[in-house]
């Protein structure tokens, strides 16, 4: 089984309560958004570390992502964007036929735009080209938000990492298993068809 990353202030794949993809708020617009989900760069991380201290409790620093932005053969760190605006970001990493996500931070003033799900469908495209069958990640015991989100991906609990977080806190363990199947692509495309009503994507690679 992978592990991720180690060192002080590891999310552990955590999307944080109220995550990316709660009821849109009030006054927001109900089209389509238009977003580019491309590469993230060094030059990014100003924008991803000030969501990563909004939204993680534990937050990466500054030098653990360019460590993690140097492993280039092994990790895939992912960039949305509305315009100019970074708005959310998701990171994996890669060893043999298994993804193990690292992270996914939406910004809280576009969270309820269905930002999570659309990271969460780019990271599983971005394992599928890189040559993985399976997906697993870490959750924070009670983050609920994020637990039903990775749900909707087929991701099921299978233990528990007790004081896995810094500074306290279990993690829930999760697997999908077989995401380069039929019966999977099946299910990713209709994830992807529910979210065509409200954001247009422009996925780079």
């Amino acid at each position: 089984m992978i592990l991720p990353p180690g060192g002080p202030g590891v999310p552990g794949g955590a999307v944080p309560p109220g995550g990316g993809d709660g009821p849109i708020p009030p006054g927001a617009d109900h089209g389509q958004l238009p977003v580019v989900i491309a590469p993230m760069r060094a030059r990014d991380l100003r924008s991803v570390l000030r969501i990563e201290g909004q939204v993680f409790d534990e937050p990466w620093s500054k030098r653990l992502f360019e460590e993690e932005l140097d492993q280039r053969t092994s990790r895939a760190y992912r960039a949305a964007w509305v315009g100019n605006q970074l708005v959310g970001y998701a990171g994996q990493m890669s060893i043999d036929d298994e993804a193990h996500v690292n992270n996914v931070g939406v910004d809280p003033l576009w969270q309820g735009r269905r930002l999570g799900t659309l990271l969460m469908c780019d990271l599983v495209r971005t394992a599928l080209a890189r040559g993985s069958a399976h997906l697993t990640l870490e959750v924070r015991v009670g983050n609920e938000p994020a637990i039903a989100l990775y749900r909707r991906f087929g991701m099921a609990p299978v233990g528990v990492r007790p004081n896995y977080y810094p500074q306290g806190g279990d993690a829930l363990i999760m697997w999908v298993r077989d995401i380069d199947t039929g019966e999977y692509a099946q299910r990713l495309s209709a994830i992807e068809g529910s979210l065509a009503p409200f954001v247009l994507v422009d996925r780079r690679t």
